[in-house]
């Protein structure tokens, strides 16, 4: 797997969103697991799915893990 930089994914907000940050740059809001791997597809990591972004130790979870979508 490639080196990866320090992934944000904050607390769902009202909307269900939660905001997406990569290497210091919010890259917008997600509404599950595969939209943050486009997220980090977008941002270089082209080879990373849905199972990366899940068991990946670079990935910090605020406000509950990868299944919480929801305020």
């Amino acid at each position: 797997m490639t080196s990866a930089p320090p992934v944000i994914v904050y607390p769902p907000d009202d909307e269900g969103g939660r905001r997406v940050r990569v290497d210091g740059e919010v890259l917008g809001r997600a509404y599950g697991v595969r939209d943050v791997a486009r997220f980090l597809q977008e941002a270089g990591l082209q080879d990373w799915d849905e199972m990366d972004v899940v068991r990946s130790a670079v990935v910090e979870w605020r406000g509950g893990g990868p299944d919480v979508w929801d305020h």
